[in-house]
């Protein structure tokens, strides 16, 4: 009975010690059953907040496409807004043409060309605007339906990934967990870097806007450009009217002259015609041609006799010479002076009240010479009371700081020179003439000198080293 005693208590404290390693080993089980509990309350809070951002990325997407909603509209507007304002700009060129027909005839084959140039300029850079705008817009659309559609996949993708990754990772390991862990980082900065690529087509957007303000603001700088060359334009033809109406009073004098010359040789044809009666000159037995050169050649022989003794008159009284000027004006302006040796000519302003001359000119009259005109600087105004001298290219003086110099001319001098102070309207407002003539000798034989001088040289134009004197070649 001792002997099994003692078998049944070392039986029992082994079966005790036993107890307690199922004891802790129960105990472990439950801690590690709790861990594991833990683990999946882990799980399924993950799941719970990647469902959540699975929702609030479908949001954005739907946000997304009301926003390109919205981009297509407002670019439909914008696409109305240009029609409306090309059909304006069309309302108003017919209304300019319908303006230019009802202008004078005699620059309707001018303006015609004109506005047919101005119309191929304007379609063409109407085509041009149209082409590349509709090239824009195409590639802005494919680009943009491109883009939504990878955006549709990238998300159907991520999504689908993170939901098979969620269900994984609430039945694996924690490693599993860790995986989602990092997936989930990565979906984080795919969202970030969507952002930023949504946030840059705004940019894009906004930047295409801000294109098609400029090529609005362009097309308006063009149509004020073409306004302002219109008007240039009108401003040339109206110069070159006034150019064409002055070359015919021009010619107008010419004509004048012309017949005063014809009226000048018949006098001087029929003068031949008396000396060769006079002389009884018969013709040769030569052509009728012959025959008139040699009676041309004596009538020209007898002027030219005639022609000499009268400048040797004239050269009798060219040392009492005298100076006779006449002046008038009717304006502010008046030509108060005129160099005798063709220096210079002075004006001054008579009034209390500064004059502008842009547009005016001097006209200058020197006997038979044609006709030379000097204009004044577009900013030169003549101040109250003062006077300004206009010196001649060939004076060889120092002007000073307020004097002008005609470089192009001189003033010249000679018998008769005069002149004329013309506004920018067409206008005489002053005019003086300087005169030399012969003293004790009236101005009948003057002229009679003169008509008889000019004839001979319009006769002989290739006598032309003798004595001016007379002469007003």
């Amino acid at each position: 009975m001792g002997e099994e005693h003692r078998q049944l208590h070392s039986r029992n404290s082994k079966k005790e010690a036993d107890l307690s390693l199922a004891q802790a080993r129960v105990r472990d089980l439950d801690a590690q059953l709790n861990a594991k509990e833990a683990d999946l309350a882990t799980a399924l809070n993950e799941n719970r907040s990647l469902e959540k951002d699975l929702q609030e990325l479908k949001d954005q997407v739907v946000t997304l496409k009301l926003s390109l909603e919205d981009t297509k509209k407002h670019l439909h507007s914008e696409m109305l807004r240009r029609v409306d304002l090309e059909n304006q700009t069309k309302t108003l060129q017919e209304q300019m043409t319908f303006e230019k027909c009802l202008h004078e005839d005699e620059l309707k084959e001018t303006k015609r060309v004109h506005e047919s140039r101005i119309a191929e300029m304007e379609s063409g850079r109407q085509r041009e605007f149209e082409s590349k705008l509709s090239d824009a817009l195409q590639g802005l659309r494919k680009q943009h339906e491109e883009q939504i559609q990878g955006y549709k996949e990238d998300l159907e993708r991520t999504c689908n990934a993170k939901v098979e990754n969620a269900q994984l990772s609430a039945k694996r390991n924690s490693d599993f967990a860790n995986a989602a862990r990092e997936e989930l980082m990565e979906t984080k900065l795919r969202v970030d870097i969507l952002t930023s690529q949504v946030n840059q087509y705004q940019n894009q957007n906004a930047a295409l806007e801000n294109r098609i303000k400029e090529l609005q603001e362009r097309l308006d700088y063009d149509r004020d450009l073409h306004r302002r060359r219109m008007a240039e334009k009108e401003e040339e033809m109206t110069q070159v009217q006034k150019q064409v109406q002055a070359q015919l009073e021009e010619y107008e004098h010419l004509l004048d002259v012309k017949l005063a010359l014809d009226l000048e040789i018949n006098a001087y044809r029929k003068m031949l015609e008396g000396e060769e009666q006079r002389l009884k000159l018969s013709p040769s037995l030569s052509s009728p041609g012959t025959t008139t050169q040699t009676a041309t050649s004596q009538g020209r022989r007898l002027l030219h006799g005639r022609k000499r003794k009268m400048k040797t008159k004239m050269r009798g009284y060219s040392t009492g010479l005298k100076t006779v000027q006449h002046a008038s004006s009717s304006g502010n302006v008046s030509i108060e002076e005129i160099d005798t040796e063709g220096k210079f000519v002075r004006l001054k302003n008579n009034s209390e009240e500064d004059q502008p001359l842009h547009g005016w000119v001097l006209r200058r009259r020197l006997g038979s010479f044609s006709d030379a005109t000097y204009k004044f600087p577009s900013q030169f105004t003549l101040q109250a009371g003062q006077i300004v001298t206009i010196w001649g290219a060939d004076a060889g003086v120092r002007p000073g700081p307020s004097d002008l110099i005609w470089k192009s001319q001189s003033w010249g001098k000679g018998d008769t020179l005069g002149v004329t102070l013309i506004t920018e309207a067409g206008e005489e407002l002053a005019e003086r003439k300087i005169m030399h003539v012969p003293r004790g000798e009236e101005s009948s034989e003057q002229d009679e000198c003169e008509e008889e001088i000019t004839g001979s040289e319009m006769e002989l134009p290739s006598r032309q080293n003798e004595d001016p004197s007379c002469s007003i070649m």
